[in-house]
């Protein structure tokens, strides 16, 4: 397919990065490969299909709204919540061959969807910082010719850009995962100005070339650092908010404080932003994206980021320190260790 160059290379690198993070949750090598794209209709997608699927929406918040949605086959659903859950080989491959699928199993493939969708999170946020937000959705099932298609159901009529992943676990039979972008929100993502050329508007597409070059110019020289030195600080739990901040008193930095849904672009501006510090109750999805959307504000020289939450799980420990944190901090914290962490980070001396 023609076109949509940046969305697809937005895909590759995010379904290559999933792969790699999903391999390390089950303990297994799993390579998930980008490999073909075409445009597609609802009817003519699920017209084609023989098997029973697991469909996840996402939705896409901020700059760009819409809902876009992955699609995996019922078996290889199976094979990869099984594995997480530890069942035997032997067990995998009669579940797969009989499409047995279990409360457990739904769970378990969860988890694998929201590695997913954190590797998405991680490469929109590069190529359009500030731009977007993913939230995944629960999965749900779909089964032809027993599952009967509404307007609404299991997605939105209309045309879709389908993006074909092949996924390859060793030593057992796999088919694909598919992205369905609504085309609309696609064009939002990745604006087609070839149109506009194939048209004979190569002018008018040059000069809108010109004029993104300027306004990403002018972003990169907004995310040089500087003004006041500052510290920011976000935590939803107000009285928690205030306790890190008296804490942090003792660096003589201007403190920046809000929620964790607050204007990044206020908070920053006019500030050389020496850390950042985000407090939580759980260290799940929605925390990391804050995360990653911090570390995008200063793409050149990001500040350190300190994560501070109650409950952490191995997984979310790993993508926190993947995804541009410097360090993490189970609550209740120790108030001397954060003073100690964020004099290193700070380059601040004992006195």
């Amino acid at each position: 397919m023609d076109g949509y160059k940046t969305l697809y290379g937005i895909l590759e690198t995010a379904l290559k990065e999933a792969g790699g993070e999903c391999a390390m949750l089950l303990g297994q090598e799993l390579s998930i490969t980008l490999s073909e794209s075409s445009l597609t209709s609802k009817s003519s997608y699920f017209g084609g299909l023989e098997d029973c699927c697991f469909i996840m929406g996402i939705n896409s918040t901020e700059s760009y709204e819409g809902r876009f949605y992955l699609v995996f086959t019922l078996r290889d659903a199976i094979v990869m919540s099984s594995i997480l859950l530890g069942i035997p080989p032997e067990r995998i491959k009669q579940k797969q061959l009989l499409s047995i699928i279990e409360k457990d199993d739904i769970d378990a493939f969860a988890e694998i969807g929201n590695m997913v969708n954190g590797a998405l999170n991680t490469s929109f946020l590069a190529t359009l910082p500030n731009k977007v937000g993913l939230k995944l959705l629960p999965p749900k099932k779909y089964t032809p010719k027993t599952d009967e298609l509404s307007p609404e159901e299991p997605l939105p009529d209309g045309d879709y850009l389908q993006f074909r992943s092949k996924l390859e676990l060793p030593g057992l039979e796999m088919e694909h995962l598919d992205v369905l972008i609504p085309k609309d929100l696609a064009n939002l993502f990745d604006p087609q100005s070839a149109v506009e050329e194939a048209a004979g508007d190569k002018k008018k597409s040059a000069e809108c070339d010109t004029q993104s070059l300027d306004e990403e110019g002018s972003e990169a020289d907004s995310a040089i650092p500087s003004g006041v030195k500052s510290i920011v600080v976000l935590e939803d739990d107000a009285d928690l908010r205030r306790q890190i901040v008296e804490l942090l008193a003792f660096t003589g930095f201007q403190i920046a404080e809000g929620t964790l849904n607050a204007d990044l672009k206020e908070l920053f501006a006019g500030r050389n932003v020496k850390l950042a510090v985000i407090g939580s109750q759980n260290a799940d999805d929605s925390v990391l994206a804050v995360c990653i959307k911090v570390h995008a504000m200063r793409q050149d020289s990001p500040p350190p980021i300190i994560m501070i939450a109650e409950r952490w799980t191995r997984i979310a420990a790993l993508k926190a320190l993947k995804y541009g944190a410097s360090d993490i901090i189970i609550k209740p914290f120790d108030a001397e260790e954060v003073v100690s962490k964020v004099r290193r980070y700070c380059k601040i001396e004992q006195v």
